[in-house]
């Protein structure tokens, strides 16, 4: 099935097709990418009203925390259905143009590497496990799997609308 962006975590998840998610997690590709960025492109935005790369690093840093936070619930068996967030609310909320682009890769890779000590302390038993956040019921794994494709997806629109 061909799900769209509007869909959230099953587009997400279908975006990676047959690519390792693990593997996608412990990729430097992206970061080396972010790392290369002067403060001037981190700035820049392809259109009004779009968000800059600065905004987009803090989006995909905010939305890494609120995803690994719960897969680690429902890895937990918390069965406690999650709200969704506004991403627009978080990024207008945040000081991401404010703050240099080095902080906020920091930010991200700290993040990452915490994604990645939790990732690697999961059994299968656990990535098995459902939980419900938003509307979607999913396993844990699902939840690991669309937070990287979250990631894939908004590094395909810098490279394609901020980059080229």
């Amino acid at each position: 099935m061909k799900y769209s962006i509007n869909d959230g975590f099953p587009y997400y998840i279908e975006l990676l097709g047959d690519k390792d998610y693990n593997q996608l997690f412990v990729s430097k590709e992206n970061l080396n990418l972010l790392k290369s960025l002067t403060e001037e492109k981190a700035a820049y935005r392809y259109a009004p009203g779009k968000w800059s790369i600065k905004q987009i690093i803090g989006h995909m840093t905010d939305h890494e925390r609120i995803m690994t936070y719960r897969a680690l619930r429902f890895s937990r068996k918390d069965k406690t259905a999650l709200p969704g967030y506004d991403q627009n609310t978080f990024v207008d909320n945040s000081r991401f143009d404010e703050q240099p682009v080095s902080q906020l890769i920091t930010d991200f890779e700290n993040v990452r590497n915490a994604s990645l000590s939790f990732i690697k302390s999961l059994s299968k038993e656990q990535l098995a496990l459902t939980g419900t956040a938003w509307k979607y019921e999913l396993t844990v794994e699902e939840f690991l799997k669309a937070t990287i494709g979250h990631e894939v997806h908004h590094m395909e629109i810098i490279k394609q609308k901020y980059l080229s």
